[in-house]
């Protein structure tokens, strides 16, 4: 459940928290659009240390590595399934180029996992909805998006909170084969369920109760501007876009295998 602290925003004064969230967002989508473009381990590692300044200058690093911790397993999933892949297709046959393609895809998941940490860890709820609307994105639409960004860390942690209370019943999660594990795991979701039902109603109360949805011309008490952080931001997304593209265009990049 650790990967979910990766969505939970963290209220620290720092240069990346003030930024313009449209700007972050800018800056993440281009992070993902070079980690698609790139299928070799160099510029993926290249990308992969790029987002360290922005986790230290936003001063998030333990919740940084935890969103990271919580991603190994379904890393170590992408890294097996595509070594047993290039095994079974290649006449049982495994190379180091075979090696460093599935780390190479393994890298390319943990990038965009880092990168889209760092935007909700450092970008408001709030901030983010009203990016949304300024965007002009249906208000109905920026609602629910904030709103199951605020939850998911919360029934995270709540189930958390069941499993800790039904090992301490006695209840064995990891013993057992698959279905038995399947199985283990009834008694965590039935209560996750039920919280989660209980969590919306009190919600539609309180919407309903404040009048939601009354008028089509909301007005907010906060308006983003753009600020010089954030264009240089925008200069420095716009950057590694162009040098992605030149370099993936006309240069030749060696694999660590070539290499060694």
């Amino acid at each position: 459940m650790s990967v979910f602290d990766g969505l939970r925003f963290r209220k620290v004064y720092s240069p990346i928290h003030n930024l313009d969230p449209r700007i972050k967002f800018v800056y993440v989508i281009a992070i993902f659009v070079v980690a698609i473009l790139f299928y070799q381990i160099i510029p993926l590692l290249v990308l992969f240390f790029m987002q360290i300044p922005f986790v230290l200058l936003a001063r998030v690093q333990r919740q940084w590595l935890r969103s990271l911790r919580g991603a190994a397993f379904l890393a170590t999933f992408i890294f097996v399934v595509n070594v047993a892949t290039t095994y079974f297709t290649s006449g049982y046959l495994l190379t180091a180029a075979n090696v460093e393609n599935a780390a190479a895809m393994t890298l390319r998941f943990v990038v965009l996992v880092e990168s889209f940490s760092v935007f909700f860890l450092t970008t408001s709820p709030d901030h983010l909805g009203l990016a949304l609307e300024e965007s002009r994105v249906p208000y109905e639409f920026a609602f629910a998006f904030t709103t199951a960004v605020r939850f998911v860390p919360v029934l995270a942690e709540e189930a958390q909170t069941i499993m800790d209370a039904q090992k301490a019943r006695g209840l064995e999660l990891e013993k057992g084969g698959l279905l038995k594990r399947i199985r283990n795991y009834v008694p965590v979701l039935i209560p996750l369920i039920v919280s989660a039902i209980r969590r919306s109603l009190e919600l539609a109360e309180a919407m309903e109760s404040r009048a939601w949805g009354a008028t089509k011309k909301r007005t907010n008490l906060y308006l983003l501007k753009l600020h010089k952080g954030d264009y240089a931001l925008l200069a420095i997304t716009v950057g590694i876009l162009a040098v992605a593209v030149y370099v993936h265009f006309f240069v030749s990049i060696p694999t660590i295998a070539s290499l060694l």
